[in-house]
């Protein structure tokens, strides 16, 4: 899944293995690494809470602070490159096969790398996952798609969606600046934090 791995940049799977045990020693499970840019490349990172309750602006900051030390001593990206810390947010993407499972009952949008009866773009609420098979069902009935031909996938914020995250909102503090970089939320509830580190 082109979307999910971050494409074929090689530095991509030593990022994750660098970050991935800082994460979860601080809280957060790691969502999803992409590397995009040659020069002064942009290195997004994609985290949630492991318990599950909603992520705030201090969060991602908190993130960013922490893998922007630990990434500067290990230096995996030569040169300047920009830092994006970021929540999943409500129409995140859908990276593992357990994602699939995970949110069933869902909306969500899905894009094969081949066509499937004609089609590679798919529309409608998981049903789960049956062993390495997604199941949909969309308005023109069942479809079941190999996770392995899944090159894109993403929930599609609706009622339910809403519902889900208001459920979230039980707590986590108020969002306070970074010193240094942007600190955002966006309409889709995803929350992002970026700053830049230069290098001569």
């Amino acid at each position: 899944m082109d979307e999910s791995d971050g494409g074929r940049d090689a530095r991509v799977d030593r990022i994750k293995g660098l970050i991935a045990p800082t994460l979860e020693a601080m809280g957060y499970d790691l969502v999803r690494v992409l590397v995009s840019g040659r020069h002064n490349p942009l290195l997004q990172v994609m985290a949630e809470r492991k318990d599950g309750r909603a992520m705030h602006v201090d969060h991602c900051v908190e993130i960013s602070h922490t893998l922007s030390a630990l990434l500067e001593a290990e230096d995996p990206i030569a040169g300047s490159y920009t830092l994006e810390v970021s929540s999943p947010g409500l129409d995140r993407p859908l990276i593992k096969s357990a994602d699939y499972a995970r949110f069933a009952g869902r909306a969500a949008k899905i894009e094969t790398v081949r066509p499937l009866d004609g089609r590679r773009r798919f529309h409608g609420r998981l049903a789960g996952i049956d062993g390495e098979t997604v199941r949909l069902e969309t308005p023109d009935g069942p479809v079941a798609i190999a996770f392995a031909d899944i090159v894109r996938a993403r929930l599609v914020v609706d009622d339910r969606a809403m519902q889900d995250a208001l459920r979230q909102e039980t707590g986590g503090g108020e969002s306070k600046p970074g010193d240094a970089g942007t600190d955002t939320e966006s309409k889709s509830g995803r929350r992002r934090s970026k700053r830049n580190t230069r290098r001569g």
